[in-house]
C-alpha cells in the first residue's frame, strides 16, 4: 500500500512540473492540494481538482514572496463560479481584519486567512458542500487581486 501512495506522489509531482493541472485522489478520503501565490498577484495553478472519492479536501496556500499581508496578502477562497465577483466585493469591504472575506457570507465555500510572504495557510472542508456539474472559482479577494488571481475548481 504504501508504495501506490508513493507512485500517486511521484505522478503528482511530474504533472505539476509539466504544467498538467493538479489532480488530488483520496488517500485517507482527504484530497490535499498546494498552490503558490506570489509578490507579481498571481497563484502558480490556474485550476485544480479532486476526484470525486474524496470526502474533504485539504487546501494549503503559500506565499512564495516576501512582502508583508498589509502590502500584498493573499487568501485563497472557493465558491460558486457564479458568486466570485459579489463574493470579491464583499471581501473588500470586510477589511483585513476578516481577511477580506465578509463575515458569515454563505457564498463562501472555504477560504484561508490572509498571509504574506513566507507564510502559508491550510483549509480543510467536506466534499459533501460540492455539488458534481456545479462550476466552482477559487480567487484571492485582496483588494484588486481577483483579476488576476484566481481559477477553476474542479469536483468529481
Amino acid at each position: 500500500m504504501r508504495w501506490s501512495r508513493d507512485l500517486v506522489a511521484a505522478a503528482l509531482l511530474i504533472g505539476a512540473a509539466s504544467g498538467i493541472p493538479h489532480t488530488a485522489h483520496a488517500a485517507d478520503d482527504v484530497c490535499k492540494l498546494e498552490i503558490s501565490g506570489n509578490d507579481l498577484m498571481q497563484y502558480d495553478k490556474k485550476e485544480l481538482a479532486v476526484s470525486g472519492d474524496c470526502t474533504q479536501v485539504q487546501v494549503t496556500l503559500k506565499h512564495a514572496g516576501t512582502l508583508p499581508k498589509e502590502a500584498m496578502g493573499h487568501n485563497w477562497v472557493l465558491v460558486r463560479a457564479a458568486d466570485l465577483s459579489a463574493v470579491a466585493n464583499a471581501g473588500m469591504a470586510a477589511g483585513l481584519q476578516n481577511n477580506y472575506v465578509a463575515p458569515g457570507d454563505k457564498r463562501v465555500i472555504a477560504a484561508t486567512k490572509v498571509i504574506g510572504g513566507g507564510e502559508s495557510a491550510t483549509v480543510t472542508f467536506p466534499t459533501s458542500v460540492l455539488k458534481k456539474g456545479e462550476s466552482y472559482m477559487y480567487l484571492c479577494t485582496y483588494p484588486g487581486h481577483n483579476s488576476s488571481m484566481r481559477g477553476t475548481f474542479k469536483f468529481g
